[in-house]
């Protein structure tokens, strides 16, 4: 199963570690700590260039970091919606 993130990314759900919103924990230094980490790193992917709202951490090489316009309650929404699926 893939969830889509915006424009043509998708991610394999398994891989999927967290779905966070931006505004909400950016508050916190050691969110920005490990974003500005990830992303010297060269592990963030701008999946849009128009005002993110969300960041998705995934297991996928490592892992990656992909920040999204979508909402963390639409990109969580797709993923339950995926999961009932295969029940």
């Amino acid at each position: 199963m893939y969830i889509h993130l915006g424009e043509d990314t998708l991610v394999k759900g398994d891989d999927i570690i967290g779905i966070f919103d931006l505004d909400n924990t950016t508050v916190m230094k050691s969110t920005r700590e490990y974003l500005k980490k990830a992303s010297k790193e060269k592990r963030v992917i701008n999946v849009s260039y128009d005002l993110p709202k969300s960041f998705v951490v995934s297991a996928e090489d490592t892992y990656r970091v992909y920040i999204s316009l979508l909402s963390s309650a639409t990109i969580s929404s797709r993923a339950k919606n995926r999961l009932r699926r295969f029940e």
